[in-house]
């Protein structure tokens, strides 16, 4: 399957080369980027020197079977039509087509996460992938949602690296500023709110804030339950929902220093850990859900949805277990 990364300098579009590459299914044809083409892409993703290639200009996109889209809000809409017209399928990562997405084109997207729509992606031409924070909040509250354990709105506490805000600098990515620093940079209405709404069917109240790290995403959500409930019964809830995908794993160990899902154990790879702790009076159920936010939160994902779209086995090209000590 011929495969084409559009906005392959950017941080997603550079784990697409590298998943795409290392995928048994995939054939990478090209790596498009404006702002680099003529360069070699080893110039951006110094990992990525023994691929060979060089960045084309996008009117020199090749016909493809598929082509991800890595782009920048606003630029996948302005080119959706052109790429549509060489590639058969288009896996967009940004936010243009995603769940409360202005875009008209919006609806005959389908929504690139298997966990939750695994029956509705085969066959699917157009898929658009969910944000990372909102795939692990969707994730993390989905299952209680399903089960009624949800009563009222969900306050979701999110964190997350420098990474996610792309590769391009400003102000508030300078290391002099970020280096050290627990920015809360959108304490309310943050755009995810909407996307958790549609997935997870609960009302969210979201505060994100950039923490001293690279990559990684953490979302802790507080539900308050109809009626008490215990750890137990939570944990089973996710463990079924959770049991048959491939991708998910719940992570609430009584021992050890680290009980809860902690994104530094998931760099470079696809997986969402999920864990949990209820109050004592049973009164409050506290979710917890990490993920790499370039890989299962972008890139990763985006290959998940298409090997699901395809037929392929889930996890084609996304075997990478994580390091540790990372």
């Amino acid at each position: 399957m011929k495969v084409s990364v559009v906005g392959a300098a950017g941080y997603t579009g550079g784990e697409l080369l590298r998943l795409v590459h290392s995928h048994p299914e995939l054939d990478l044809v090209q790596a498009v980027s404006r702002r680099h083409a003529g360069r070699p892409v080893a110039e951006v993703h110094p990992n990525l020197h023994h691929l060979g290639l060089t960045f084309h200009p996008p009117q020199e996109l090749a016909p493809v079977d598929t082509a991800f889209l890595a782009l920048p809000s606003g630029a996948s809409a302005e080119l959706e039509a052109g790429v549509a017209e060489l590639a058969g399928t288009i896996v967009d990562l940004s936010p243009d087509f995603r769940a409360g997405a202005s875009s008209a084109s919006g609806d005959v997207y389908r929504t690139g996460l298997p966990e939750l729509y695994a029956d509705e992606l085969p066959g699917a031409e157009r898929i658009s992938v969910p944000g990372c924070m909102a795939t692990a909040a969707i994730l993390a509250l989905a299952p209680l949602s399903k089960a009624g354990l949800v009563a009222g709105d969900v306050v979701v506490d999110a964190r997350t690296g420098s990474s996610g805000s792309g590769a391009e600098p400003g102000p508030s990515s300078h290391h002099a500023e970020r280096g050290n620093a627990f920015r809360v940079y959108k304490p309310a209405g943050h755009r995810h709110e909407k996307e958790i709404a549609a997935h997870a069917k609960v009302r969210a109240r979201m505060t994100v804030t950039a923490v001293p790290s690279v990559r990684g995403a953490q979302v802790v959500c507080h539900v308050t339950p109809p009626e008490p409930v215990e750890r137990r019964d939570v944990l089973r809830v996710l463990q079924r929902e959770y049991r048959d995908r491939p991708f998910v794993r719940v992570v609430a160990r009584s021992r050890g220093v680290h009980r809860l899902p902690d994104p530094q154990f998931l760099s470079g790879t696809n997986f969402v850990d999920v864990g949990c702790a209820v109050d004592e009076d049973g009164g409050r159920i506290v979710v917890v859900a990490a993920l790499d936010n370039l890989v299962k939160g972008a890139a990763g994902g985006g290959v998940q949805s298409l090997n699901v779209a395809r037929g392929l086995p889930e996890d084609a090209g996304l075997e990478f277990p994580g390091l540790h000590p990372a």
